[in-house]
């Protein structure tokens, strides 16, 4: 694209020295659920009053302690929410419902109308600071824009009798801080402090400042200088809570987010899985899991995700992203062959060693069970997938383990079929292909029928036992009366064999294991045979009757196809 001037890089924070980079997230911060506020606001079709009610259900479930409810004075639908929250005692007394306004009189007073008997609220408010609302939005000059501001905070104050039996904390935002002089929204925010005085006198009741990146514009470092510029600048910094609520515009919010944590904030606002205006609001979902699997407690519960993606797309009638981190459908799925493989060689490592022993699979960054999730979603097939892939699928869906040395003949086939079919492969498809090619096929041999009989050596003699086996079979549509004696059933079968114009082989492999469980358990067979040219080919047989198992597979591989 040609650069055509109407684009200008980020203004820099002026700072020489900063401690952000050195630090780590050793600890959750405030969470602020703003679902029902920007979320909803964001919706093509809002939710009703009952779905908010179940939403914020929901989100008092996951663990949030500060939940920003709405803006009551912007609709009778939005002040009827907050009093069917009070009058219906939704909330819980840990929880404090935040309230959001600009910093207008009769929408501060209507606001506090909704507030009657709510014990504890953060009253939001704000107004916007940036150059380019200042010009545009408002045409004032600095000092009438933090008048403004001023100006609702006393109203504000005014206004707390009218709360009577309600512990309100303020929380003010100069909106469009992200693009707004640095220094400015410093002089702003000091303004509101001190107009609000008093209110702030202990530890409970400290004034939060809420720094909105209400367009995302900076690479993330820039904005952590913004954070850390803010925090190292303002006054009384212990008596304040600086707090984050990042949008994604640039795609960035997460990293803006963790980085502004590094920088000093202290709480943090957003949404379930980036819902809100144009690109969303930050993950809270995606944040959260990121500091858990740095082994941080998010203070968060998403152990049921699944249920929580259910609740989410019903309420909002939004989708979620299939590579959306830790949520999308798709995030615990290798397609890649050599994907496939490193993670059931992981997997299969991880079954003898202790639950929480530290996770190393390759390519999964967590364990999908900590989330509600199942392994049967890891691996998908389709036409990259390698061999390991569908092992894994027949194995971990289907109980059938095959040998390694097997894994590239059934990779073949289901890769052909993927190709073919350009499409991915449901884990019954690859089972169905698996069943046809190996444990269902009769042509040209088909045993019609087969008895054995047992021959008893000399009382006391070392000699194995013998078999005498007989069988009917049919070879490219002709019928033959076989017998031979062996070392077993098997062993009888294939010098039997020999009796008609079928290949000769030699069994040079031979794997069995059962499947299934009580009555229904039976034996299967893996059987690699090598054919007088030199061929090797696999043969699965599966019966209740083990020596049957063996038979089949030997039918099995002479009849395999490749």
């Amino acid at each position: 694209m040609k650069i055509n001037g109407k684009y200008r890089p980020f203004d820099a924070v002026p700072m020489t020295t900063r401690d952000w980079p050195s630090k780590t997230i050793t600890k959750a911060p405030i969470w602020c659920s703003v679902d029902l506020r920007d979320g909803n606001q964001a919706l093509v079709n809002p939710m009703t009053v009952e779905q908010k009610l179940e939403f914020f259900d929901i989100l008092v479930k996951i663990g949030f302690k500060e939940i920003e409810v709405g803006f009551p004075s912007a609709s009778e639908t939005e002040f009827t929410f907050m009093r069917r929250l009070i009058e219906e005692n939704h909330v819980p007394d840990d929880v404090t419902l935040q309230v959001l306004c600009q910093a207008r009189e009769h929408l501060i007073k209507r606001t506090f109308e909704s507030l009657k008997g709510c014990k504890k609220a953060i009253f939001h408010l704000y107004n916007s600071t940036s150059p380019a609302q200042r010009k545009y939005t408002f045409n004032k000059s600095k000092e009438e824009i933090k008048q403004i501001a001023i100006d609702g905070i006393r109203c504000v104050k005014s206004c707390l009798s009218m709360s009577e039996g309600t512990d309100i904390r303020l929380e003010y935002s100069p909106e469009s801080f992200s693009t707004t002089e640095i220094d400015y929204a410093l002089e702003v925010c000091e303004a509101v402090v001190k107009e609000w005085g008093n209110a702030a006198s202990d530890d409970k009741h400290k004034v939060i400042l809420n720094l909105p990146t209400t367009v995302e514009c900076a690479l993330p470092n820039q904005f952590a200088d913004q954070i850390e510029y803010f925090c190292k600048h303002i006054s009384n910094r212990d008596k304040l809570i600086i707090s984050l609520h990042n949008h994604n515009d640039r795609g960035e919010s997460v990293a803006q987010c963790e980085l502004g944590l590094l920088a000093g904030a202290d709480r943090v606002e957003g949404c379930l899985f980036g819902n809100g205006e144009r690109t969303g609001n930050l993950d809270i979902v995606n944040v959260g899991m990121n500091m858990y699997t740095q082994g941080v407690d998010p203070e968060l519960d998403f152990t049921d995700m699944p249920m929580l993606i259910e609740s989410y797309t019903r309420l909002t009638g939004m989708d979620i992203h299939p590579r959306t981190p830790y949520s999308g459908e798709l995030v615990f799925t290798a397609f890649s062959g050599s994907h496939q493989d490193a993670i059931r060689k992981g997997m299969a490592a991880r079954v003898n060693m202790d639950e929480n022993a530290y996770w190393d699979v390759p390519y999964l960054t967590f364990d999908p069970h900590d989330i509600g999730r199942q392994y049967e979603g890891i691996i998908r097939i389709n036409s990259q997938s390698g061999k390991g892939g569908a092992a894994y699928v027949l194995e971990h869906d289907f109980g059938i383990c095959a040998p390694k040395s097997m894994h590239p003949a059934i990779g073949k086939v289901v890769q052909k079929a993927a190709d073919e079919l350009q499409r991915e492969l449901q884990p019954k498809e690859v089972y169905d292909l698996f069943e046809k090619t190996w444990l269902s096929s009769k042509e040209p041999l088909n045993v019609i029928e087969i008895s054995e009989r047992h021959l008893e050596g000399e009382r006391g003699m070392e000699d194995n036992e013998q078999v005498a086996g007989m069988a009917t079979v049919q070879w490219e549509g002709k019928q033959y009366a076989i017998a031979a004696q062996g070392n077993g059933p098997l062993d009888a079968f294939v010098t039997a064999l020999k009796q008609i114009p079928a290949p000769k082989f030699n069994i040079t492999s031979f794997h069995e294991h059962s499947i299934g469980e009580g009555s229904d358990t039976k034996a299967i067979a893996y059987v690699q045979i090598t054919k007088e040219n030199g061929d090797q080919v696999w043969g699965v047989g599966k019966s209740s009757n083990v020596g049957r198992a063996g038979i089949a597979a030997v039918v099995s591989a002479i009849n395999f196809k490749g």
